[in-house]
């Protein structure tokens, strides 16, 4: 690791823990007696609850971190070790983001991909990829729940889900609006407004979003300035919420998105054999691509949904009826040079993968107690169904245009029982039917695949109170993903390929407190847990394919800390950590590596890497997550300083482990400055995002050469926030 790297990263790191440690050790002399963390309302289990009262492992973000994070312009991927556990990256630019939770994911990079991390926005998972990459705006908060969730919200989320909730109609008139601009003519405009139409009956919140920048990186090879990079994105919504009785209400949203810009900028050769750092075929702002036609992206979709809620009487009735439609494509250098360079590429390749007509609509019911008595409980069942096609155009050959369906269906119920005043118990069982099928429509003719499956997932929890503000919690949870199909190298003249289910059993023991007069939250958990049949997919190789695989077992343990600590009134800290030890446990699996790496793995007969024992792909051995807001209070409001970083530890990129496709110690931060008119309702502020222009590898093509891809660059710019 290059020296320097290393000494910004120690210091950056260090600095924010000797921050920390001066500030506990300062604290108890500094308190004001006013002094507390705020409650956090979470809906983890469906039902509005405070953080400290829920069984689950679980982080909320909102607030100043959440609106820092995206004051570059920045999509989902930016959530990124934001909070313990939690892990994103893409091949695919703005579109098909990848995520992992406690070292569990799928780096697939296929556009009909199933993943074990679910994202739900305003409850309507969002299953395809392109649909996880909707655009994210007026949020209230964002909820990251670790572990399995396959009794509330069923399959595909062994991992974990990540939970987006919009900012709803009000009958007060309410609005806020965010705009920024940066560097690169980074421009951002993030807002909403909303209130009653007719008093107490009928309310609506508009919201829009627009992010832009323009193309920054050269392409040396045809002479273009300014050739790629850029982006722009539109999205709009309008949610309509409407009471006319006091025990109906019916919330209606309908939205869109229009993105245009560059897809994933892959670099050439910019790691040398027998070592994991950026070499000096690595310029930021420059590539050389004689193919790809300068990598554009273009996504276009819509969609609405219907919350429908009715009280019952001791019992609320809710179904959430929801469609979404997608279409739009990527396309690629993949080799990322051309034949002279940079370094050496022995056959290049130029691929285009779009997805069309693609429609999802979903449909849950569920009964729920609404009483204070010690028992609660909810029923439900669940509907999904999705049809799409995916075109893949490798350009030497035919495209190829596949179809897949799935079709799925489940019924819940979970139940919560407070036998005392300290001892809360909570069971909960889903039955799950899972239906996969793909078939060719044109290009090179394989036969159809169909795949199905039907599962039992459960969980049982015990949630003990301590005293007024500690509890500890038990949890052991199943939960399986259902079994997928990978089509996409029938366009290279390969068969498809399919994984069966994979099964988890997850164990955990959890603290929430909250300590020194509730002037500091500590909420952690330690975890381990076992996967039947984890379901990995094995891309790259000298043959560039992207084959679906199942192992027989994959094992994981690993802990979770979330903690924020008001030092005084105008000295907030958080930080957040996570360790995660995963391995393989198969001692025959076999995949191909990389044609020009140096392989650290011992090689079968066939020269294939033998994994058993190695950690899952892009499963971070270690997060850390640190935020410090400062604020000097004047007459109508305050000066503030607030910044934020995160560290990322040992993480491998492929199934197979070598000396030069693995990440260690990579690190961005942010910095804000400003100043808070608080009766005015405004903020006006200078920024930065990864200050220190850190040039961090995100993930690498390893079937050719020594490709790699790279974060975000560094962007300075102002902002201005308003709420009324």
């Amino acid at each position: 690791m290059h020296p320097q790297r290393s000494l910004r990263r120690a210091l950056a790191v260090s600095c924010g823990l000797t921050a920390l440690a001066a500030a506990l050790t300062a604290a108890p002399a500094a308190f004001a007696q006013d002094t507390k963390v705020g409650e956090v309302i979470i809906t983890a289990q469906k039902r509005s609850e405070n953080l400290q009262d829920v069984p689950v492992s679980v982080a909320a973000i909102s607030g100043e971190k959440l609106q820092s994070t995206f004051a570059a312009g920045e999509d989902i991927l930016a959530l990124s070790a934001k909070t313990p556990g939690l892990y994103a990256e893409s091949s695919n630019g703005r579109v098909a983001p990848r995520f992992y939770i406690r070292g569990l994911g799928n780096a697939d990079f296929d556009l009909a991909a199933s993943q074990p991390v679910s994202i739900i926005q305003d409850e309507v998972v969002l299953e395809n990829v392109v649909l996880k990459s909707s655009p994210i705006y007026d949020l209230d908060h964002v909820e990251v729940l670790r572990g399995p969730q396959g009794t509330l919200f069923g399959r595909n989320t062994t991992a974990g889900i990540v939970k987006f909730d919009t900012i709803k109609p009000s009958e007060e008139l309410k609005g806020r609006a965010t705009a920024t601009y940066g560097s690169y003519n980074t421009f951002t405009f993030d807002g909403g407004i909303g209130g009653a139409l007719v008093k107490d009956k009928l309310a609506v919140r508009a919201s829009v979003l627009y992010q832009h920048r323009d193309d920054w990186i050269d392409n040396t090879y045809t002479k273009k300035e300014k050739a790629l990079g850029g982006f722009e994105e539109r999205a709009g919504r309008l949610q309509v919420l409407f009471t006319p009785t006091e025990k109906l209400s019916a919330l209606f949203n309908v939205h869109a998105r229009d993105l245009d810009g560059t897809a994933a900028v892959f670099r050439a050769n910019v790691l040398t054999k027998g070592f994991n750092t950026l070499n000096a075929n690595y310029v930021r702002d420059k590539v050389a691509y004689d193919g790809g036609a300068n990598n554009p992206q273009a996504y276009k979709g819509y969609g609405a949904s219907a919350n429908i809620q009715y009280d019952l009487g001791g019992a609320k009735l809710t179904s959430i009826t929801a469609y979404e439609n997608t279409h739009g494509y990527s396309r690629g250098d993949i080799d990322g040079g051309n034949p002279t360079g940079p370094g050496f590429i022995p056959f290049q390749s130029d691929t285009q993968d779009g997805i069309k007509n693609l429609f999802q609509w979903t449909q849950e019911v569920r009964l729920a107690s609404d009483t204070d008595g010690p028992l609660s409980w909810q029923v439900g069942g669940f509907y999904f169904d999705t049809k799409y096609a995916i075109r893949t155009d490798p350009f030497f050959t035919a495209p190829t245009t596949l179809q897949q369906k799935n079709e799925s269906w489940a019924v819940f119920g979970q139940a919560s029982y407070k036998a005392t005043d300290a001892l809360t118990l909570t069971g909960g069982l889903r039955y799950t039917n899972d239906d996969k099928d793909l078939k060719v429509l044109s290009g090179n003719a394989a036969a159809p695949v169909s795949v199905s499956a039907s599962k039992v997932s459960w969980d049982l929890s015990a949630f003990y109170k301590l005293q007024e503000d500690v509890s500890v919690y038990a949890k052991v949870a199943s939960g399986f993903r259902g079994p997928s199909i990978q089509g996409r190298d029938i366009a290279f003249f390969s068969p498809a390929s399919a994984a069966k289910s994979e099964t988890i059993m997850s164990y955990e023991l959890g603290l929430k407190s909250e300590l020194m007069d509730r002037r500091v939250r500590l909420n952690g958990a330690v975890f381990a847990y076992e996967i039947t049949d984890p379901q990995f997919s094995a891309v790259g190789g000298g043959s560039n394919s992207n084959r679906l695989i199942n192992a027989k077992k994959g094992e994981a343990y690993g802990l979770e800390l979330d903690g924020e600590f008001v030092v005084l009134p105008t000295l907030v800290l958080t930080a957040g950590y996570s360790y995660a030890h995963t391995e393989i446990k198969d001692s025959t699996l076999a995949v191909a590596p990389c044609a020009a790496c140096t392989v650290t793995d011992p090689l079968n007969a066939a020269k294939l890497a033998l994994v058993n024992g190695n950690p899952f792909p892009n499963a971070p051995r270690y997060t850390f997550d640190f935020t410090a807001r400062y604020s000097y209070p004047v007459s109508s409001g305050e000066f503030f300083a607030f910044t934020d970083w995160k560290v990322q530890g040992y993480t491998n990129l492929f199934l197979y482990q070598s000396k030069e496709f693995y990440t260690d110690g990579d690190f961005e931060g942010g910095l804000k400055v400003g100043y808070a008119n608080k009766a005015g309702g405004w903020e006006v502020a200078a920024f930065a995002r990864n200050i220190t222009n850190e040039n961090n590898i995100k993930g690498a093509i390893d079937f050719n050469n020594l490709t790699a891809f790279v974060n975000e660059p560094r962007v300075i710019g102002v902002s201005l926030d308003a709420k009324f």
